[in-house]
C-alpha cells in the first residue's frame, strides 16, 4: 500500500464515524498530511456543522498552528464541495489554507457538482489525484449516491431466520430465534440508517420498540424515525410503545405505495437510508419492487415451524453480490447487496 493509500485509510476511518448521524449530507472523513506526518483530522459531525475538510483543517491548526499547513496535502473521502450551501465551499478553505496537494477517493455524486472541484483547485496551482480507495469510499457514499440519482433512499432488509427458512418459533417456545448477541449487533445496523420501517403486522404482533438502545451509538444523533406500513391505520394498539415512549413524536403511520412513502422520506425527513425490520409480507413486496438494495440475514442453528422468511408467489430470483459472512457465536450473519447489473 502507498503512501496515498495509507493515509486515505485514516479518512476513511474517520469517514465511518459518521454514518447515520449526518443525513442529509453525507458521512465524510479527511486528514491533513505534511512530510509523512498527521497534522489533523476531521469528519463531518452533522449536518449544518463543518464538513470534514474543514474540521481537519480547524484540528491541524489547533494542533501545529496555521504555518504547518502551508505546503500540506488533504487527504479526502469524496471531493471537495464547490459551492455555498449551508456551510461555506471547502475548495476555497483548501486554497485559503495554502494546502498544495489534494487527494480523494471519489467524485461528488451530484452530477452538477461532480468534477468542479478539480478545476477550482488546479486553476490555484493545487495538485489534485483522485480514485485513492474509490471502491470503499464508494461503498460508505452509497445511500447519499443513491438519493442523488433516484430520488430513493437506501433500503436494508434485516430478517432473521432458522435453518428451514422460518421467521418465528411455534407458540410456547422464545420469541427469539437468534442469540443474544446477534440482537445485540442490529443495534449497531439501527445505528447505520436515518429510518426503521416496519409493517402494522408486526407492530400488533410483536409490540417493538425499534429504537437504538446502546447510549454510544446515541451519541452525536437522534432516534431513527419509525415509519409504519399499515392498510388498516384505525387498528393499531394505542399502547405499543412506538406510540408511546418518548420518541413517540419519531414515528409515522403510512398506507399507500411503498415507493412513495419512501420518496416522501427522503424530501420531508432527510432521510438518506432505511432499515426493514418486518415480516415477510412486507419483505416481499419491497423485493418485489426492486426496493431492496441490501440484505442482513441472521440465519439461527435451529430448525423450527413457523411462517416463511419471504413469501410472495411473484417473487422472482434476486442476485446478491459483495456478500460479507461473519461468525457471531453459534449464529452466523450474512450481508449483501442486490445485484441490479442485468
Amino acid at each position: 500500500m502507498n503512501d496515498d493509500a495509507t493515509w486515505m485509510q485514516e479518512a476513511l476511518r474517520q469517514a465511518r464515524q459518521g454514518i447515520g448521524k449526518t443525513a442529509p449530507n453525507p458521512p465524510v472523513g479527511a486528514v491533513i498530511v505534511k512530510d509523512g506526518l498527521l497534522l489533523g483530522k476531521g469528519w463531518h459531525l452533522k449536518a449544518g456543522m463543518p464538513h470534514a475538510e474543514r474540521e481537519a483543517l480547524a484540528d491541524a491548526r489547533n494542533n501545529n498552528g496555521a504555518e504547518a499547513i502551508i505546503g500540506a496535502t488533504a487527504y479526502v473521502t469524496l471531493e471537495p464541495c464547490s459551492t455555498q450551501g449551508r456551510t461555506p465551499p471547502c475548495v476555497q478553505g483548501l486554497i485559503d489554507a495554502g494546502i498544495r496537494r489534494v487527494v480523494y477517493a471519489c467524485e461528488d455524486p451530484n452530477p452538477a457538482h461532480a468534477g468542479r472541484a478539480d478545476l477550482l483547485l488546479k486553476n490555484a496551482g493545487i495538485e489534485v489525484v483522485k480514485g485513492i480507495c474509490r471502491e470503499e469510499a464508494e461503498k460508505i457514499l452509497r445511500p447519499f449516491a443513491k438519493v442523488q440519482s433516484t430520488g430513493l433512499p437506501w433500503v436494508i432488509l434485516k430478517i432473521a431466520m432458522s435453518l428451514d427458512g422460518r421467521i418465528t418459533r411455534p407458540s410456547g417456545e422464545s420469541n427469539w430465534l437468534t442469540c443474544e448477541a446477534s440482537r445485540r449487533d442490529v443495534q449497531n445496523l439501527r445505528a447505520e440508517v436515518d429510518m426503521i420501517m416496519t409493517s402494522g403486522e408486526t407492530v400488533r404482533s410483536d409490540m417493538p420498540a425499534l429504537t437504538i438502545r446502546v447510549p454510544e451509538l446515541l451519541e452525536g444523533r437522534d432516534q431513527p424515525w419509525r415509519l409504519v406500513v399499515s392498510r388498516n391505520p384505525q387498528s393499531l394498539p394505542a399502547d405499543a410503545p412506538l406510540f408511546c415512549d418518548e420518541n413517540s413524536h419519531r414515528t409515522l403511520v403510512r398506507e399507500g405505495d411503498l415507493s412513495s412513502m419512501l420518496r416522501e422520506s427522503v424530501r420531508e425527513r432527510d432521510v438518506l437510508s432505511v432499515l426493514v425490520e418486518a415480516g415477510g409480507k412486507l419483505a416481499a413486496e419491497l423485493l418485489e419492487q426492486q426496493l431492496v438494495d441490501e440484505v442482513v440475514l441472521y440465519l439461527a442453528p435451529l430448525i423450527t415451524g413457523g411462517l416463511p422468511a419471504v413469501a410472495g408467489d411473484g417473487l422472482s430470483n434476486v442476485r446478491l453480490t459483495n456478500i460479507e459472512w461473519t461468525r457471531i457465536e453459534d449464529d452466523v450473519k450474512f450481508r449483501a447487496s442486490v445485484d441490479r447489473s442485468k
